[in-house]
């Protein structure tokens, strides 16, 4: 129609028009009219665009590693990307250049840059282990001025999905790890060890101080019961002690009235004998028959009899024939009743 067109950009798309060399209209969405043959449009995506990468480098301790991740970044000053790449609109509405399929090759390429130094800086066991500063340190690189910024982009995300070193050196890294591996488990199966044979001690030890502690307690029951049998003992000694006393008292009492009994015994006796002596020197030179004769009046019938019976078997060879009558014998054989004493 005469050299005139149409065009409608997404919400997402910065559209810039150019006349005579200079921007005459530009912003996201815009839908308008425009002469073709004197307008140039240049169309700059604003969507968020991810561009994975992969790629090797060398650590500092030269080893080959691999690092795997993706960027994602998004337009943010258009008319620096315009300045610097062709995203300039033919009027079929397709590109002119390929520039836009190289800006994310471009991306990548700013973080190999950023990765390579840092990557240079560190060995491959840190690289392996902190995937983190890694990506700190990146994309503080990609943020400077002379990062992204000077294309007009901005950093949306960064994150490193994988730090692979080569597959000998892997396996080389896994037998260490494993062998580390396997004497943490030795050190703690010794461990283990070491603490059930402490456990063990210690059970062992509070037995034998248990033991020790009833002993000591049977030593102390064994020390009272000696003591309390001692003391017994002592009291029962004491006891026997007074006893025997009390028996040496009573024989000294014994004693004492023995010797009195043995002496007025003696005295009597003396004083017997001296009745008795006083008698025979009173009767010295008496005939015995004068003395029968005073002794016949006081003398019991029974020892009259008697005195009879001797003078009989004294003349038994004189005496032809003797008669004693039952009666006689009964008489003489019965007992009489003694006088009581006074």
């Amino acid at each position: 129609m005469l050299g005139f067109r149409y065009i409608k950009a997404s919400p997402s798309t910065y559209l810039i028009q150019y006349k005579n060399g200079k921007a005459i209209r530009e912003g996201s969405g815009l839908a308008f009219w425009y002469f073709a043959p004197h307008a140039s449009l240049v169309s700059v995506p604003m969507e968020s665009v991810d561009a994975p990468f992969m790629f090797q480098e060398v650590s500092s301790d030269f080893q080959v590693v691999t690092v795997q991740g993706q960027v994602t970044y998004r337009v943010a000053a258009p008319a620096t990307l315009v300045s610097l790449m062709n995203f300039t609109l033919k009027p079929d509405g397709a590109y002119m250049s390929d520039d836009h399929v190289k800006l994310p090759q471009r991306v990548v390429n700013a973080v190999q840059v950023q990765l390579r130094s840092v990557l240079q800086g560190q060995t491959l066991q840190q690289l392996l282990q902190g995937s983190d500063h890694l990506v700190q340190v990146v994309r503080q690189g990609l943020q400077r001025p002379d990062g992204l910024p000077s294309l007009g982009l901005e950093l949306v995300n960064l994150s490193i999905l994988a730090v692979k070193p080569t597959p000998e050196t892997a396996r080389a890294l896994e037998a260490h790890v494993r062998e580390q591996i396997l004497k943490q488990a030795d050190d703690a199966t010794y461990v283990r060890r070491n603490a059930a044979i402490e456990q063990e001690r210690s059970i062992k030890e509070n037995e034998l101080n248990t033991e020790i502690a009833v002993e000591a307690k049977k030593r102390q029951i064994r020390e009272a019961q000696l003591e309390a049998e001692r003391s017994v003992l002592a009291k029962r000694q004491a006891i026997q002690d007074e006893e025997m006393a009390g028996k040496i008292a009573l024989e000294e009492k014994n004693k004492g009235l023995t010797s009195l009994r043995a002496t007025n015994a003696q005295t009597e006796a003396d004083a017997k004998a001296y009745g008795v002596s006083a008698i025979m020197k009173a009767v010295h030179g008496i005939d015995a028959k004068v003395l029968q004769a005073l002794l016949v009046g006081q003398a019991d019938p029974s020892a009259l009899i008697a005195q009879a019976f001797q003078g009989l078997a004294e003349n038994a060879e004189r005496i032809g024939e003797l008669n004693i009558s039952p009666d006689l014998l009964q008489q003489l054989t019965q007992s009489r009743p003694r006088p009581a004493k006074a």
